[in-house]
């Protein structure tokens, strides 16, 4: 059996407010074998405050309705799946205009402490898409999964330290999940989670990674991988995807 692994390229912030940035992004990301990009859509004010040291590159990576417009086309025509983490009612509502296939619930939003959290999640459950929900912060699953009942949901093993050392990992824990949103540095973590669930004859995972430029430096950076290491890691979990254990 062919385990099937949805790899997902989260370029968070890491596009720099940038369009030309984000293109390369998403065509690099295409060009090493991901199945889908992943933007986050917030508003500065809402989640940071003003004196946040690097609250003129957070103001700068912000998405506005025009450049979700302009990453979306450049998905399409490179011929790879766009969606975000949306972090405000508004969010959705320009998202689902996009036609956008699925939404992530980052772990900071299960915690229903930001402005905004609950509305934005009820927003995302009416649209009956499947959700990719990481609870890396904690949060009440019961709630979360209540408010996703008619929705189809995959929890992620996630531990929201950026970057989070390897020897944190509970591999007996992340076994409870078919999702792994990973902010280890390097590629082993994923593929240690991919081969662990094919042992465990796994139907369905997903895996998403943190992806950046080699020049990269905004807050990202840290705890993302560059798009040559995304294309080791997509050849690695390819091979494993087809073995028989």
């Amino acid at each position: 059996m062919i385990m099937k692994v949805k790899i997902v390229a989260e370029i968070a912030s890491n596009w720099e407010g940038s369009i030309n940035k984000a293109t390369k992004l998403i065509q690099e990301s295409k060009n090493a074998g991901a199945d889908a990009v992943k933007f986050q859509m917030w508003r500065a004010n809402d989640l940071y405050s003003i004196k946040h040291p690097d609250w003129k590159f957070i103001k700068k990576s912000e998405i506005t309705f025009e450049k979700a417009k302009k990453l979306k086309k450049i998905a399409d025509k490179i011929g790879i799946e766009f969606f975000c983490s949306a972090f405000y009612p508004e969010a959705v509502e320009i998202l689902e205009k996009l036609k956008v296939k699925q939404y992530k619930i980052a772990s900071r939003t299960c915690l229903l402490k930001d402005p905004h959290s609950l509305e934005t999640l009820e927003k995302k459950s009416k649209s009956k898409k499947p959700v990719v929900i990481s609870m890396g912060l904690g949060g009440d699953r019961k709630k979360i999964e209540k408010i996703f009942s008619n929705n189809k949901k995959l929890f992620c093993y996630c531990i929201s330290e950026y970057p989070t050392k390897i020897d944190k990992i509970n591999w007996k824990h992340a076994m409870n999940y078919d999702g792994f949103s990973d902010h280890t540095l390097g590629i082993s973590a994923p593929i240690i989670f991919t081969i662990m669930k094919k042992q465990r004859k796994t139907k369905e995972i997903f895996i998403e990674k943190h992806v950046k430029l080699k020049n990269s430096k905004g807050p990202d950076a840290s705890s993302s991988i560059d798009v040559e290491e995304l294309k080791m890691l997509v050849n690695q979990i390819r091979i494993i995807q087809k073995l028989n254990f």
